[in-house]
């Protein structure tokens, strides 16, 4: 064989090697993060909450709530002042509910009932994380503020991952409203602009997309973002926002990071959203009478 055809043809096997063992190599990347996306995209913590006694916490109790499912979760519970609405605080990744005694002690001193949840598989809650078990969480949550505090309006709070099961709360069950704190479109669209160039919608089980929901609420949403998040680009909850129904409200704060929004000159204008989405309408005078 000549020797040109001879290096021509060791050129084409060497190239046919290495694209093979390229495809392989890929193809283990693909398989890897298919098994792994649920912990990463969930992250679930075992850490146990410390009693609300413990965070310096008054009239608020440990609770233990059943999902639909036959799992257990961990919250706190504080129930609302006379004339007042509840909020279900749903957190971000990472953490447990009394990682948020200083938000949950905030809107119990504005007279709010406060529901906050560890969910499956975060400290002593049972079971494992998912999407749809995250889900069930919240609409547990939900069901237990409306069986304890029947005449409260209650709103969704969401952070961070907690606003995709937010918004999704806001779908199954009737919310008075939704505070999203640096949300995201969707969480496929997170790996997708920041992760290695992998087939993510093929690989995904849990994609928490949040814009193929927001549409479907008929309820008030604001969104607060900060305009320097690098866990979630700002551009990601403008997208969302673009998505949402009226009435919607988007504060973006400048030079602010990832859920550093609260404690700050959103409050007030987050409180006074949460107030009027969970007001209860006083009583109306009867037909044919006049109000005394």
């Amino acid at each position: 064989m000549p020797r040109r055809r001879r290096i021509a043809r060791y050129t084409l096997v060497t190239t046919a090697s290495l694209l093979l063992l390229a495809g392989v190599a890929y193809a283990g990347v693909c398989v890897w993060f298919a098994v792994n996306a649920r912990s990463l995209v969930f992250l679930p913590v075992h850490r146990i909450s410390t009693t609300p006694e413990a965070a310096g916490l008054k009239d608020v109790a440990a609770v233990a709530i059943a999902t639909e499912d036959g799992e257990r979760l961990y919250g706190w519970w504080k129930p609302p002042a006379p004339g007042h609405g509840a909020i279900v605080v749903l957190t971000g990744k990472g953490v447990i509910v009394s990682d948020y005694a200083g938000l949950f002690g905030d809107l119990a001193a504005n007279g709010f009932g406060v529901l906050g949840i560890d969910y499956r598989g975060n400290g002593v809650s049972t079971g494992s994380p998912s999407e749809a078990g995250l889900r069930a969480d919240a609409r547990a949550a939900f069901d237990f503020v409306r069986a304890a505090s029947p005449p409260a309006k209650i709103a969704v709070l969401g952070e961070s991952l907690g606003t995709g099961i937010a918004v999704s709360l806001a779908h199954d069950r009737p919310a008075a409203g939704v505070l999203l704190n640096s949300p995201y479109a969707s969480v496929v669209r997170l790996f997708e602009l920041r992760g290695l160039p992998l087939p993510y919608r093929w690989l995904m089980a849990d994609q928490l997309d949040s814009e193929a929901l927001i549409a479907t609420i008929g309820v008030p949403v604001m969104i607060l973002h900060g305009t320097a998040d690098e866990a979630i680009p700002i551009a990601e909850a403008r997208r969302l926002y673009a998505a949402a129904r009226e009435p919607k409200t988007m504060i973006e704060v400048e030079g602010a990071d990832h859920v550093a929004v609260w404690f700050g000159p959103t409050r007030e204008r987050a409180l006074a959203a949460l107030t009027a989405w969970t007001a209860i309408d006083p009583p109306q005078p009867l037909a044919g009478r006049s109000a005394p």
